[in-house]
């Protein structure tokens, strides 16, 4: 499936500029972190008001009235310009001077800066701000989307159809804007139902309060999903109908970005086409994103339900691990004193043992089992585990070398083993098994086809029924008899008490 709008930009980036991106959120890392956070949002109110280039006089300003309404506003000192051009050598603000605000000729020597917010420094703020206003509460996976999308592809039909180059427009456009909204909500929200059931152990009540609402939720969706995705694919095949070069074309035409040139907005809009299409047309030998999206939401119903069934018996019982550690908790808090408390978190936590690194003698008699790990001998360790703390392992596999000269060789024997089976199974169907001795490969073939007719008896009005066992080649049967019957084997005499042998071709009548 293609990627989504923008993934391809990304990951065409080369280091050099990776770093340069990253080099925007460096105020999350400093000390005084908090500080940067409120002066950006100081310069985020002022540019609401259309105030784009600002003066550190102006942020002290905007910084004084959040401070009004937030309880959490530092207080800044003298050293807010000095914030600033932090700020401005991270390149998410843009530092000029601006000589008309300066009032004398004392402030246009000390060089009056004003700052305004670089494109990228904005789009890493707003990035922090959605991580910091983030709620769990707030996952959903939006179950009417579906039906505005499968409207918006029968209008852009329609409007295709008619030469509506600027409803073409609109209708491609929201159509883009609504699939990047239900992909983001799709993604937080698996994401965030895999921390709820990952993090149940420490709060199960809280998952239970919203077990109903949550599973409810998810199945409505599904069900709205797949009554909604034949039609979803019949649209998108209807609006290729009507010609997607032409349907692109108008939307390159209609689209006003001017930083684009026009060939670059017509590939930005059929990436974007391909994406929406990729999402409700399947590819050969690949699914679309609509039936991925309903495999994982099957499958994290299926989650939820397994985990709900493990809370309620943990219930049950009684026991799970919140219980175990209050009922330890009691038995420590009710020991005679100190060293008695100390002991038993010792021995529960298993406190006393070396546990970073450790091994076991060759000869664990010659070491008393009371020795503690200060006063008894060391032990040879290997340097995986010395250096980096982790338990050597086997190594990276060695790969399979290909031998075709013994891989030839055995499956020329494998076949005239499966020759030799297959004529000693004629042999005792021509000739029976009774009155004769048999050879090793029909004794084999008997032994085989005897274990799966045992297998296969039945009790019926409490006697043991008779019983089939056949291979590719004959069938035999085992028959009630009074009498028993008897094979010569090569090792011996095989008795069969109650029970007579049968033994006929697959495709032929039975052979006493």
């Amino acid at each position: 499936m293609a990627d989504s709008r923008g993934g391809n930009r990304a990951l065409d980036l080369d280091a050099l500029a990776v770093g340069d991106r990253f080099r925007l959120f460096n105020f999350t890392h400093r000390d005084d972190y908090v500080v940067y956070l409120w002066v950006l949002r100081a310069m985020d109110r002022l540019r609401a008001v259309h105030r784009v280039q600002v003066g550190s006089e102006d942020v002290a300003a905007a910084m004084a009235e959040l401070a009004l309404a937030h309880d959490g506003v530092p207080m800044v000192d003298g050293s807010l310009r000095g914030r600033l051009d932090a700020l401005a050598a991270d390149g998410i603000v843009h530092r000029l001077e601006d000589a008309s605000r300066a009032g004398s000729l004392e402030r246009y020597r000390n060089r009056q800066s004003v700052y305004q917010f670089s494109e990228l420094g904005y789009r890493a703020f707003t990035a922090v701000e959605d991580v910091l206003a983030a709620r769990v509460r707030d996952a959903n996976l939006s179950r009417l989307v579906f039906s505005d999308i499968l409207d918006d592809l029968r209008s852009l039909a329609a409007a295709n159809r008619a030469g509506d180059e600027e409803q073409v427009y609109r209708r491609i456009s929201r159509l883009d804007q609504v699939m990047e909204d239900m992909v983001r909500r799709s993604a937080r929200f698996h994401v965030t139902l895999g921390e709820i059931v990952t993090s149940t152990e420490a709060s199960p009540e809280l998952f239970l309060r919203y077990k109903n609402a949550l599973l409810t939720h998810m199945t409505d969706v599904m069900a709205e999903l797949d009554r909604h995705l034949p039609r979803l694919h019949r649209a998108v095949l209807d609006v290729e109908a009507t010609g997607v070069a032409t349907m692109l074309v108008r939307a390159a035409d209609a689209d006003d970005r001017p930083f684009l040139s026009p060939g670059e907005r017509m590939e930005d809009w059929k990436r974007r086409w391909e994406v929406l299409r990729a999402w409700f047309t399947a590819e050969p030998g690949a699914e679309s994103g609509a039936a991925e999206l309903r495999r994982a939401t099957r499958a994290a119903v299926s989650g939820v339900v397994a985990l709900l069934r493990q809370l309620t018996e943990a219930q049950r019982g009684g026991v799970n691990r919140a219980s175990e550690l209050r009922h330890l908790a009691e038995w420590i808090c009710d020991t005679p004193d100190e060293d008695a408390a100390y002991a038993l978190a010792a021995a529960a936590f298993n406190l006393g043992s070396a546990r970073h690194m450790g091994g076991a003698y060759d000869d664990v008699e010659q070491i008393s089992p009371r020795a503690t790990w200060w006063d008894a001998p060391g032990v040879e360790v290997a340097l995986t585990p010395f250096r980096t703390g982790r338990q050597a392992g086997p190594g990276i596999p060695q790969p399979v070398r290909v031998d075709p000269r013994r891989r030839a060789d055995l499956r020329r024997e494998q076949i005239a083993a499966r020759a030799a089976e297959r004529r000693a199974a004629r042999s005792l169907a021509e000739r029976g098994p009774h009155g004769r001795a048999l050879d090793e490969a029909e004794t084999r073939v008997l032994l085989a086809l005897l274990t799966r007719a045992l297998e296969a008896r039945s009790v019926v009005s409490g006697r043991l029924g008779s019983g089939d066992g056949s291979d590719d080649t004959v069938v035999l049967r085992l028959v009630p008899h009074s009498a028993g019957s008897s094979v010569r084997t090569p090792h011996g005499l095989l008795h069969l008490p109650g029970f007579a042998l049968e033994i006929a071709p697959r495709a032929g009548t039975a052979h006493a």
